[in-house]
């Protein structure tokens, strides 16, 4: 890792998922990526899913991940195991980080297992270092970072852009700056004691009662 990025939360993994759709509970995993830094060292891994249904046609004229593709590879099951050594022990990075957070805790969740994870997302924090910029999706942020773009709206091709905006930050605003801006994001919310400690996850992020 650059000398810039010492701050940064390590080890930390950047994830992303290629799904079915946009409903956690009913929508399955298609594809994941994750680049894990740790160290100054990345490492990338990434695995087509089998998710035991089928993929409807828009999604898959958006990802290029056909039904075909996906029939051959492991269901979320056989590689559950390789996900989370991955993971542990990792700030878990994504953008619009509560669907791809939300997506896995669902899976392990079908296999009886929990998941849990400290989450820092991309889209809070590009909102919270570039309040007066009108967009923050990916696709905003490749273009106002000058970010390298490859194999969009695949997982892996994903996780890498978010590790790229991340190194843009810390190349680009102060240190100090950023590192505020990442531990506003960590700081844990204060639940009551008899709530569990994802209690929120579930909640949108559009304003209302909830």
């Amino acid at each position: 890792m650059h000398g810039c990025l010492s701050m940064f939360p390590n080890p930390a993994a950047f994830v992303d998922l290629e799904t079915t759709g946009v409903t956690a509970a009913g929508d399955r995993v298609t594809e994941i990526g994750i680049v894990r830094v740790d160290a100054g060292r990345a490492t990338e891994w990434s695995s087509l899913v089998n998710p035991e249904c089928s993929i409807p046609a828009a999604i898959q004229a958006l990802t290029g991940i056909t039904n075909p593709m996906v029939a051959s590879a492991p269901r979320f099951a056989d590689i559950a195991g390789e996900v989370a050594t991955r993971i542990a022990g990792c700030i878990f990075v994504a953008h619009n980080a509560r669907f791809d957070y939300g997506f896995l805790k669902y899976e392990f969740g079908r296999l009886g297992q929990t998941f849990t994870a400290k989450v820092l997302c991309t889209v809070k924090l590009s909102r919270r270092l570039f309040a007066d910029a009108p967009r923050h999706s990916l696709d905003n942020l490749i273009e106002r970072h000058r970010l390298p773009s490859h194999d969009r709206h695949r997982a892996l091709g994903d996780a890498r852009i978010l590790w790229e905006f991340v190194q843009a930050l810390y190349r680009d605003r102060s240190v100090d700056e950023v590192d505020a801006a990442i531990a506003r994001i960590l700081r844990a919310p204060s639940l009551p004691s008899h709530l569990p400690a994802d209690a929120l996850d579930a909640i949108p992020e559009s304003p209302g009662i909830y």
